[in-house]
């Protein structure tokens, strides 16, 4: 290259660079601060001349010493003078240089925007704004924090909205009028193909009166109990609302207002919808009652529209309904006791309400109504509603209302139908009873009428024959249930609750829970030993050809190992229905035999626990369990008609388990009400072989055992006989079968429908005992011939092997192949030929054991206790020492069991 184009070479303290860092070096001028914004490079060389005096926009800003070698001439910055080459910091490089310079460019733009907002940096305030926020003229928190000018005018602006809208929503809302409250629609049921079964309401069941008609002692009672302050207050309580705002946003229950103003504006309210503004709605209407009308008419019309339980409305409706007098007739006890169903009438009618809440027993409703009423009067008395002598002659004696009476259209099966349908709307909705009661909703059921009518028909055809009240004392009071239900569905399409309404018997036998089902609970036993196995086969299920104890008055061992102890210390031993030495035989002999003794024993080896799971995993609600006790293996549990059916169901489906449902859709105003979709199928809640296998046992029982009488259906069926046995007789008797397509359940027991308590039944029919395999049998045949007929005879699937055969220890050392043939029966015990144990042959000492009786145990001792009284079933060979009672009165732990269940 010629050496004029080469460019010269530069110190490392000339040039453009240098100039660069000088300027951001610089500091500033004594003046003021210095301009944002990039620094200008030197547009001449570093020798140049200048004067050292600023020029552009900082000129005059100060005085610099001129660069050395400078002249007069214009070299230098503009406005920055010229600098000793003496100051300079040596040369860093030029990516030193590009990172100062956008150092500089960001600090000028904050200080700009700084000064743009109107921070303290600088900058033009902005025009005047309504709301000053964020803050002019602060920066940091202080920004962001409001003015006490702002804050108030908020307040003053929020405080106007409400009253507002509180002035609005006064002016547009209405009083109520109870003549209104009192119209009512009835409830329309349809059965299963969509036509009307029945209407029924309470529309019939109101009237009002005028407060001269009711007594001053009914209307100190409701505000001694509900609002003592009625004559005082506003009418609203504020912390009321507030509660049940809270809880709707909670997303919970709207609980009502706690004044006599606010239940009275909700009674009268005819839509039930929880929501806000109906919550706000009724606060205005609240606030205009509590101004408008006088404190008599809100009174009046509180009682006039409360719901009182059993379809009355109103204190006239109630005096009718619990005393059968007007209401101007009422005294201070029945008024008190009137007020006391203020509180709920679920949880206050001794009658009890046991289909809407299992807990709402006539014995626990009648001790909260007791303490309830007794309380009431306490109050009017401390609220000088009532004299010293007054309060004395009220609380003396409790009231005791009439009973349930029949509505108009709830006769024969249709009031339990209606009954079950009732229940299961409010057990799956939030409508409550005196919503439902005041009417308007179509409800479609799943009761099928031509099955109905079948199983009325088949009760009817068997009381005929075998019961007679004027012939035989043993007769009265007997009763049916029976429940049918669709195995893989849960449809309820028939039930038998009694013999209706009109005859005085309120109780639905269909769904009742105060009848233990005896041995039909052994297949929950045997499908537990089959699933789990016991003690002994760790774990691995066992077979239904094992071996077990059969004889009569059996020492029982628990799961441990250890003897069962009955309360008295002594060894518990259980009693079968006969004294027969059966030896050790076949589960599946035991059950076609309905044995007890083998199955107790089972129960502990398999643990009591697991068994209690099985029959829940089957659709056995827990509620209706009893203790765990031995004798829990043989039926001392209470579940309904209903269940049972719906239990042994599970086994027809190979395991699927279906919950019962008697409702399809139900409809209000033309909308549909949700919550009544087909309830969940639970696949394989039972092993689908586990059931199988049971089913094939239970077919056993039908064709050569207790349950002979359903063979007359004519088609393949499985089913097991119940029985519970006292010193009275028997105290109840099941059958529980079923097909493919059907499982149905029968109950037959005996109960004064006025003095709750089953009665034993030695004696009824002409029997010396009833039996599962008697009348329960029957009914459930001809009901089963009628509703399957047509229907093809699928049969069952086949089970296949399952378990392993571990025999109970001390049976002997042969021990039958699981390949045996299910029919056989040990050669040296005769089968009997009979379902009752009459036909039975009965050693002449059923307690001596004989020496080739292997395991046998000494029959001396006690014996189990009956069902739930502690009696026995036969003639035992002693007499307990110590009481044995069941869990119904009183009794607990071992010394409650049951001794005297069979087939």
């Amino acid at each position: 290259m010629s050496e004029h184009r080469r460019k010269p070479p530069q110190s490392p303290g000339d040039g453009r660079a240098a100039a660069r860092r000088g300027a951001q070096q610089q500091p500033p001028p004594p003046g003021g601060r210095r301009a944002a914004g990039p620094p200008r490079p030197q547009p001449y060389g570093p020798h140049g001349t200048g004067s050292g005096q600023g020029h552009g926009p900082r000129q005059g800003m100060g005085q610099q010493p001129p660069r050395q070698g400078a002249g007069a001439g214009a070299g230098g910055r503009a406005g920055t003078g010229g600098r000793a080459h003496g100051a300079e910091p040596p040369y860093q490089g030029r990516a030193a240089a590009r990172r100062a310079a956008q150092s500089t460019q960001k600090g000028g733009r904050r200080r700009a925007a700084t000064a743009a907002q109107g921070g303290r940096g600088g900058g033009q305030p902005p025009k005047k704004r309504i709301i000053d926020y964020p803050r002019w003229g602060k920066d940091g928190w202080r920004r962001w924090m409001p003015s006490w000018k702002l804050v108030s005018g908020l307040c003053l602006f929020f405080f106007g909205s409400m009253v507002t809208v509180a002035g609005v929503g006064y002016a547009m809302v209405g009083i109520p009028n109870e003549n209104d409250a009192a119209k009512s629609q009835n409830n329309v049921y349809y059965w299963a193909d969509n036509t009307r079964m029945v209407a029924t309401g309470s529309g019939a069941n109101r009237q009002n009166v005028t407060l001269a008609d009711i007594p001053k002692e009914m209307q100190q009672a409701v505000i001694s109990a509900e609002n003592k302050t009625f004559y005082k207050d506003s009418g609203v309580d504020p912390m009321g609302v507030g509660r049940a705002l809270f809880n709707m946003a909670r997303g919970g229950d709207a609980q009502g207002g706690s004044t006599i103003t606010q239940q009275y504006v909700k009674n009268t309210y005819l839509s039930q919808d929880q929501t806000v503004s109906r919550k706000f709605k009724e606060l205005f209407i609240s606030i205009k009652v509590g101004t408008k009308l006088d404190k008599r008419e809100i009174l009046q019309g509180y009682l006039n529209t409360s719901y009182y339980g059993r379809g009355a409305y109103g204190i006239q409706a109630a005096a009718q309904t619990y005393y059968g007098v007007d209401a101007k007739d009422l005294n201070a006890s029945q008024c008190a006791f009137l007020a006391a169903l203020l509180k709920g009438p679920t949880y206050y009618d001794p009658a009890g309400a046991t289909n809407i809440d299992p807990i709402a027993t006539p014995k626990a409703n009648r001790k909260n109504s007791e303490e309830r009423w007794k309380w009431i009067l306490g109050e009017m008395y401390k609220d000088k509603g009532l004299t010293k002598a007054e309060y004395d002659k009220a609380v003396a004696k409790y009231p005791e209302p009439q009973g349930l009476k029949a509505t108009a259209g709830m006769s024969g099966q249709i009031s339990y139908l209606v009954d079950i349908a009732k229940s299961y709307v409010l057990s799956h909705t939030d409508i409550s009873q005196s919503q439902l009661d005041k009417g308007g909703y179509e409800i479609h059921t799943t009761f099928e009428k031509a099955k109905v009518e079948s199983l009325k028909k088949a009760v009817d055809e068997v009381r005929k024959k075998n019961i007679d009240p004027k012939k035989r004392e043993a007769d009265k009071f007997v009763q049916f249930g029976a429940a049918s239900v669709v195995p893989g569905d849960g449809r309820i399409v028939a039930l038998y609750g009694g013999e209706g309404f009109e005859h005085g018997q309120f109780n639905n036998n269909a769904n009742t829970t105060g009848v233990p089902v005896g041995s039909t609970w052994k297949p929950f036993v045997l499908a537990a030993a089959m699933q789990y196995g016991t003690n002994q086969t760790n774990g691995v299920g066992l077979s239904p050809q094992s071996k077990y104890n059969g004889n009569d008055l059996l020492k029982i061992k628990d799961h441990e190992g250890n003897y069962v102890l009955r309360k008295d210390g002594s060894v518990f031993k259980q009693k079968n229905e006969s004294g027969y030495p059966w030896g050790y035989i076949t589960l599946r002999k035991a059950m076609e035999q309905s044995i007890n003794t083998p199955f107790v024993q089972l129960g502990e080896d398999v643990g009591l626990p697991k068994v209690a799971e099985m029959a829940k995993n089957a659709g056995v609600l827990e509620s209706s369990f009893e203790s765990l006790n031995a004798s829990f293996s043989i039926g001392t549990s209470k579940p309904s008609a209903i269940r049972m059916a719906d239990a042994y169901a599970t086994f027809a489906a190979s395991g699927t388990q279906a919950e019962p449902y008697s409702v399809t859709k139900v409809v209000k105003d033309g909308s549909v009400v949700p919550g009544f979709g087909k309830p969940k199928i639970k696949r394989d809640a039972i092993d689908s072989n586990v059931a199988n296998n049971v089913t094939d046992v239970l077919e056993n029982v039908v064709k050569n055992g207790t349950g002979k009488k359903a063979l007359t259906v004519g088609r393949t069926v499985a089913g097991k006989t119940g029985t519970t046995d006292s010193e009275k007789g028997t105290r109840s008797a099941w059958f529980v079968g079923y097909t493919k397509q059907l499982s149905t359940s029968v109950v037959l027991f005996r109960e004064n429908p006025k003095k709750p308590g089953l009665i034993g039944m030695a004696g009824t029919a002409g029997l010396a005992s009833a039996h599962g395999g008697d009348m329960p049998a029957e009914v459930w045949a001809k009901y089963m011939s009628q509703a399957l007929k047509g229907k093809e005879d699928t049969g069952f699937p086949d089970p296949e092997k399952i378990g392993q055969v571990k025999d109970q220890l001390g049976a002997p050392s042969a021990s039958p192949s699981v390949s045996a043939t299910p029919s056989e029966s040990p050669t040296t015990n005769p089968t009997p030929t009979e379902s009752r144990p009459q036909g039975r042959p009965t050693p002449t000492d059923s307690g001596a054991c004989k020496p080739w009786q292997w395991g046998c145990q000494d029959g001396s001792g006690g014996n189990g206790g009956g069902a739930t009284d502690g009696g026995t079933s036969g003639t035992p060979t002693s007499t307990p020492t110590s009481s044995s009672t069941g869990k119904n009165n009183g009794g607990n732990g071992n010394g409650g069991l049951i001794a005297g269940t069979g087939g």
